[in-house]
Formats: structure tokens, sequence, C-alpha cells
């Protein structure tokens, strides 16, 4: 405890009524938890609720939860709100109650959409309503030229609606970083010259989705990814927590234009139970316990390293989102975005 001072404020869960969670890269990298990520999570469930929201549509409520179980967090199916689900609440919206819907995806999209009463095809000749699109392993170019045949018309034209559940361009996985379904989406995109409605995240139906099962007041949003973790967090008008386990890295929390930017930067889930430090800003200084990283015009300067990693990447934020200028205004030594920590 000596690293810690009296200039911390208190930690992150402080006032916090659900926690909710991205899953990959947050608790797990393919099958297996990351690393503190299962011990954190129980400590803050003693509290308080938990909850976990995943853009991942290849698997359903219940073997998420299963999942989650098995590496040792007390989970029910209830706990989890996935992309399917969001995608759901656009879905009958716009179109009717036991219509036909073109599904490009796997068994987590195909029950959320029988769940919601429709009827799933795969063939753009049945004529669907509508096309709904999300990740999962098997998904080819066959699945994918059905929804460009379903889509060649604009919906402003007649066309029919196309949901996807998110557009992430990356999944961490065990082995590295993978294709996600941004990729597949753009391939569509690419061949029909339209633009999904998107269900996760960034955009904020899986988030209303969540505090309204939830019935959460101050929820804190946990997520490894600026793009979309943290921007939804922030336009669900949610503070949130970027953990440097998954996808983004130091240099690219260096370089978070604002509506991106995290409120607080972790190491790992252990530092959602330690006091947070306080950020203190003199002049072109900022200061965060014993990192100290100053703006000198074009140049980013490093006056102290203090004793963390994870504080001399907050202070050098902090610097550099004061400025109001883009990182790429600015000449940053290496050791700013030195990177010990964790990743897939």
């Amino acid at each position: 405890m000596g690293l810690f001072s009296r200039k911390d404020g208190p930690t992150p869960l402080e006032g916090v009524d659900v926690v909710l969670a991205d899953l990959d890269g947050v608790v797990y990298a393919g099958p297996g938890p990351l690393p503190y990520a299962v011990d954190s999570l129980n400590l803050a469930a003693q509290t308080r609720r938990l909850g976990y929201i995943t853009n991942n549509a290849s698997r359903t409520d219940a073997s998420v939860a299963q999942h989650l179980r098995d590496l040792g967090l007390n989970t029910e199916p209830r706990d989890v709100v996935t992309s399917p689900q969001a995608a759901m609440r656009l879905l009958t919206d716009r179109v009717p109650h036991g219509a036909t819907v073109l599904v490009v995806g796997g068994e987590g999209l195909v029950v959320e959409v029988e769940k919601a009463g429709f009827v799933v095809t795969r063939s753009a000749e049945d004529a669907p309503a509508a096309v709904v699109q999300g990740f999962a392993p098997e998904v080819g170019w066959a699945q994918l030229a059905e929804a460009a045949y379903a889509l060649k018309l604009p919906e402003d034209e007649g066309g029919i609606p196309w949901i996807a559940t998110n557009t992430d361009w990356t999944i961490p996985q065990q082995r590295g970083i993978a294709p996600g379904n941004g990729t597949l989406v753009s391939a569509v995109h690419t061949a029909v010259g339209r633009l999904a409605t998107v269900a996760g995240k960034p955009e904020k139906p899986i988030f209303e989705e969540a505090v309204a099962r939830f019935g959460a007041q101050h929820p804190l949003f946990l997520g490894d990814r600026l793009d979309t973790d943290i921007m939804g967090a922030d336009r669900a008008g949610m503070p949130s927590a970027l953990v440097l386990t998954g996808i983004d890295r130091p240099k690219h929390v260096l370089a978070a234009p604002p509506g991106s930017r995290p409120t607080f930067i972790l190491g790992d889930l252990r530092e959602l139970h330690e006091p947070y430090p306080v950020v203190q800003i003199k002049g072109d200084v900022a200061t965060v316990r014993g990192a100290s990283v100053r703006i000198d015009g074009p140049d980013v300067r490093i006056l102290s390293e203090g004793d963390r990693p994870i504080d001399l990447v907050r202070a050098g934020a902090a610097a550099i989102w004061a400025t109001g200028r883009g990182i790429f205004g600015f000449r940053v030594p290496e050791r700013l975005y030195h990177d010990p920590f964790h990743r897939p």
C-alpha cells in the first residue's frame, strides 16, 4: 500500500451500483480467463450487481453464462446482455411480429431471432423482411452472398432493413487477434453500397438494454476497446474504465479522441479495488503520483516515470488530452507508450 498516497481518490467502484463488463479482452481471451479478472470481479460482486455485455453474437446468453461459471464467476443467463438481444430491440420496431428474417450468423443470433417471434431463413429467395447479421466462425462467402442478394435495394427505395449486431473489427483470441464481425459487415457493404444499422457497442441500444435489465442508477462499464466500449459508454452517459488486457494499448490511449476517453485507465482489474490517483495539472505538466509529463510545444517530455507504468500512461494521457490537440501534432517518446501490460 506504500505506493498509494493522500493524493489518491476513491476506488473506481465508489458509488457504483452495477458493474457492466465486456467479455473478450476484459474477462477472458478465448476460453481462458485473463490474469486477476475472475478474483477481481468476484470481489466486486460481493457489494454490487455484476452484468456482462458482449458484442460477440456467436453464442447464446446461456452458453456465455456457463463459460463464466466454468471460470469461477457466479453467472446466470439473465446476467448476460448480448448484441443479438439488442438487435431484437431494433428489429421488433421495424418488422412485423412473425416475419421471416434472413440470419447471417450462428446459434447465438438464431436463438434470439426465434425467441423474438420471427422465422429464420438462410436464403434471400424466401423474401425476408429484414437481414440480421452477427459474427460466427462458420460464416463464409455463401452466407454473405445471400445477405447481399437480399439487400440489393437501398431501404429508401423499398429495400429491407439491415441490422448488424456489431461492427467490431477484431476479436481477441488465445492465439492472437482475429477478424471480427466488422470485417464481415464490411464485405456486404462493399457489395451492396449500403450501411447497416448497428445494435451493439458503440451504439446505445445494447447499453439501454443493460441499464433497463439491471435497473442501474450508477453503472460503471469495463472495456478493452476505445472505439466500441469506451465510446459506447460515453454515448450512453456512463463512466467507463479501460483495462489494458485486450485490444487497445497505451499508444491508443494517448491518441484517444474526445468521446472515446475513459474515466479510468487500468492495467488489470485488480485496480478496480485500489484508490485511483488524482491527476494534477499545473500549466503544461500533468502528474499522477510519481509520474510527471510535460508538454513542451510539439514535444511530450517525461519528467519522471514514477513507480508504476500505469501511472505514466495516465499522466501522459492527461497531459496530451488537456491540450485539445491531436496526437499527430506531437513528438512522443517511445517510453511513454512502453507496454508491459498483459495482452492476449
